[in-house]
């Protein structure tokens, strides 16, 4: 039964982005839990013709299922300020701060919530020396799904300094974010309107949780909930609930965290706030919502209606983020 009146909802999807596959399947698999629960949808591919045919389609509220830049970035967020058409999610500001990692920092470190520390670097200067003491970890500043993500150890075969051959982001970005690696466990925990869900243990079955391992049926065991100590899973729910709220998300979100469990609270870590998590089979949010009673299509709903009532509030004329 749905929770919502008729709507006619464009799915936003795919568009040009690392992730574009990833968020086809999000799109798609909200669009068919919509259609089941008996509302109209309108697919929408992104191009680079996209405010003329959300012009056309001129729907209640559009459902943004894209990852990644500009999907993600605060972009596609501005236009539809601009256009006035209600959307999921956060809004532009937050969608700029989050998909930022080190942005993320700036506001979330002084709030006491713990990040890794490290450095933005050159890529050029990598082939120099390493900007921070081995084992690192470099990645891309704005890319989600541990996309371009590369740990550096003494045993790399990347080399030491890292060579102008070797495969890894330094190839496909200009500047990295450089970063303590954390040993330890994968955890992470979904936050739903004001409510942080659970806490999921993430073990790939070889290597790290990588997009390989993220969106490969039987890479990775979930294990929801996780089984951690109290103290952790309280503390994994509160810097999430307090990172979405920091931030300003709306809607849904997702804290990713490193736990080095030989140092207790001590080694637990957020490493970023996913504004747009996914909605695939294989995604966290989804799960954690299930094994809290929300069935997926109960969730979609969840996450529409929120967009409605925000944007509801706002003055005619303008949206905020």
């Amino acid at each position: 039964m749905s929770l919502l009146p008729h709507l006619h909802v464009v799915v936003l999807m795919g568009g040009w982005a690392n992730e574009r596959e990833v968020s086809l399947m999000s799109g798609n698999g909200v669009a068919n839990a919509l259609e089941g629960l008996g509302h109209r949808v309108t697919r929408i591919d992104l191009d680079r013709d996209i405010a003329a045919r959300l012009r056309e389609a001129a729907p209640d509220v559009v459902f943004n299922a894209l990852h990644g830049v500009p999907g993600e970035d605060g972009t596609v967020q501005g236009m539809m300020d601009l256009m006035g058409i209600p959307y999921t999610h956060s809004g532009l500001a937050t969608s700029v701060v989050a998909i930022d990692k080190e942005l993320t920092k700036q506001a979330l470190v002084p709030h006491g919530i713990p990040m890794p520390g490290g450095r933005i670097v050159h890529s050029e200067d990598l082939y120099a020396g390493d900007p921070i003491a081995r084992p690192y970890v470099l990645k891309p500043l704005n890319e989600g799904s541990s996309v371009g993500v590369a740990i550096i150890t003494d045993e790399s075969n990347c080399g030491n300094p890292i060579r102008r051959d070797a495969e890894g982001p330094w190839q496909k970005f200009e500047t990295l974010l450089a970063e303590p690696y954390i040993r330890g466990r994968e955890l992470t925990t979904a936050v739903l309107g004001d409510r942080a869900l659970m806490v999921t243990e993430l073990v790939p079955k070889s290597g790290f949780y990588d997009f390989t391992a993220k969106y490969t049926d039987g890479m990775t065991e979930h294990v929801c909930p996780a089984h951690i100590p109290p103290e952790i899973e309280k503390l994994c729910l509160e810097y999430a609930l307090q990172a979405h709220r920091r931030l300003g998300c709306r809607g849904v979100s997702r804290s990713d965290f490193r736990w080095d469990d030989e140092r207790g609270e001590d080694g637990l870590f957020l490493l970023e706030t996913n504004t747009q998590p996914g909605m695939t089979p294989l995604s966290l949010v989804p799960e954690q919502a299930l094994h809290c009673g929300i069935a997926y299509p109960e969730l979609v709903e969840i996450i529409i209606k929120d967009a409605l009532d925000h944007f509801a509030k706002l003055s005619p004329g303008g949206a905020s983020s």
